[in-house]
C-alpha cells in the first residue's frame, strides 16, 4: 500500500502500518488496563477513561489476537462497576432524577474514581456497548471475563439498570455527550448488548426487554432522533452490534454517505458545534477521522470490497506526518484538533486495515453482515409492529 504524504510515496507495508499504529494505541494504556481516550498528557481532558472509547479502543486488539490484553482491560472495567455498585443499587431500586445519578462514562484510568463535574452522565449506550462486548468475548469467542460470583453479579445488574432505566425510551445525552433525547444508537447499543448477555449461564434477561428495543428502532430508524434525521453513530448499529434491516442499513448508509462525508472523514451531524471553524458555529462542522474507517469495516464485512477499498484509500489522507490518527480535521483543511491520536481512531483504522489485508487471504473474522440469527429476529420484531400499527 502506499501513502502520498508532502508529495513523498512512502512504501509500507500494512503489517508495518498495523504494528507502528497498535504501538500508539498502547502507549494509552494505564497500568489498570484502561485506555485514556488521547495522551496521557493532552491538556483537553482526554487524558481520561470512557467506557465507550475503551470498548471501541479494545477491538484492534480482538482482531490481532491480544487477548491478554483485551482481558486486562474488561477486568478493570469489571472493578469499575463492582466499586461504584451501591450507587447502580440505588438506580435500580428507584430511576434516578438527576444525571450524577446515572451511571458513569467516564472515569480516572488510575484509581477508577467518577469525575463529577457535569458533563452529560447520562449515556446509556455507554452500558449497552459494555454488556454486549461482555457477551460476544464469552459466547463467541470463547474469552473468559466473568471469572467470580462478583462480575455475574455486577453484570446482572447492569441488566436490571437497563430495565429500570426503561432503556428503549429514555433520553441520554448519547454517543456525543450532548443534548438529551431518544437516540437510536443508544437504543441499538442496549438491545445488542441485552441480546449478548441473555443467553450466559447466570444472568436473566426477560424478553421483552429485548423486543421493546427492536420495535423502538423499527419506529425511530433511519432518524437518529426526534431533531437529528442522520448521524455519524448510526453506523454503529450497523457494525458492531448489527440491530440493523437490509433496508434500515441500506437508508442509514446512503443518509450517511450524502449528507455527512467529507474529504478527511464524517461529520457527526449537521450544524455539530464541536470544533467547527465557522464564525456561526454551524455551517463548517468538523471531520471526524474515524468515520472513514467504520464505512470500510462495514463494506468489507457487508462483502462490498472494492468500495471498502475506496474508503481505505481516502482514510490514509487521515495519519498525519507524525504517523498519528487525530480525532478530527477541522473542515476543508489539513489541521487536526490537538486530541492526536485518538485511541477510538487509532483503533478502527487498525480494524479496518486487517480486515482489508484479510479479505484477500479469505480470512477475515468474524460473519458477514445480515448473516446469522439476529437479522431475522429483528426483521420478526419489525414486522409485528407494523402489523400492530395497521390494527390501530
Amino acid at each position: 500500500m502506499k501513502i502520498e504524504k508532502n508529495k513523498m510515496t512512502i512504501k509500507l507495508t500494512n503489517k508495518k502500518i498495523i504494528d507502528q499504529h497498535m504501538k500508539i494505541l498502547k502507549s494509552l494504556q494505564f497500568e489498570s488496563g484502561l485506555f485514556s481516550a488521547s495522551k496521557h498528557t493532552v491538556g483537553t481532558g482526554y487524558d481520561k477513561a470512557w467506557l465507550r472509547d475503551n470498548f471501541y479502543e479494545c477491538i484492534a486488539f480482538e482482531v490481532m489476537n491480544d487477548w491478554e490484553n483485551v482481558k486486562k482491560t474488561y477486568r478493570a472495567i469489571m472493578d469499575i462497576f463492582l466499586k461504584h455498585e451501591k450507587k447502580i443499587d440505588s438506580a435500580i431500586l428507584q430511576k434516578p432524577t438527576y444525571t450524577h445519578e446515572y451511571i458513569h462514562a467516564r472515569y480516572n484510568p488510575k484509581n477508577f474514581d467518577e469525575f463529577w463535574e457535569e458533563w452529560g452522565n447520562k449515556q446509556n449506550d455507554s452500558i449497552g456497548c459494555i454488556l454486549f462486548k461482555v457477551g460476544e468475548l464469552e459466547k463467541e469467542k470463547k474469552i473468559k471475563i466473568l471469572e467470580t460470583e462478583d462480575d455475574y453479579r455486577i453484570v446482572q445488574k447492569l441488566v436490571d439498570y437497563l430495565s429500570t432505566l426503561e432503556y428503549w425510551h429514555d433520553p441520554d445525552s448519547g454517543m456525543w455527550e450532548e443534548e438529551e433525547e431518544v437516540h437510536a444508537s443508544s437504543i441499538g447499543a442496549c438491545v445488542a448488548g441485552l441480546e449478548m448477555v441473555k443467553d450466559i449461564e447466570g444472568i436473566s434477561v426477560n424478553p421483552e426487554l429485548i423486543r421493546k428495543g427492536y420495535a423502538a428502532l423499527a419506529k425511530l430508524l433511519p432518524r437518529e432522533s426526534e431533531k437529528k434525521f442522520v448521524d455519524l453513530a448510526l453506523l454503529s448499529l450497523i457494525w458492531p452490534y448489527q440491530v440493523t434491516t437490509p433496508r434500515q442499513t441500506k437508508n442509514i448508509l446512503k443518509n450517511v454517505e450524502y449528507h455527512l462525508l467529507k474529504n478527511k472523514g464524517v461529520i457527526r451531524y449537521k450544524g455539530d458545534h464541536y470544533y467547527n471553524k465557522n464564525l456561526d458555529n454551524v455551517s463548517e462542522e468538523a471531520e471526524w477521522t474515524f468515520g472513514l474507517f467504520w464505512l470500510t469495516i462495514i463494506y468489507e464485512k457487508l462483502g462490498k470490497s472494492r468500495k471498502a477499498k475506496r474508503f481505505l484509500e481516502k482514510s490514509i489522507s487521515t495519519v498525519t506526518k507524525d504517523g498519528e490518527v487525530p480525532e478530527l480535521y477541522y473542515s476543508n483543511t489539513d489541521k487536526a484538533n490537538p486530541n492526536t491520536p485518538l485511541g477510538w481512531s487509532e483503533s478502527l483504522f487498525i480494524t479496518a486495515l486487517y480486515y482489508i489485508n484479510h479479505s484477500h487471504m479469505g480470512k477475515t473474522k468474524g460473519r458477514k453482515l445480515g448473516t446469522g440469527s439476529k437479522g431475522k429476529v429483528v426483521k420478526k420484531i419489525v414486522k409485528k409492529t407494523v402489523k400492530k400499527k395497521t390494527k390501530k
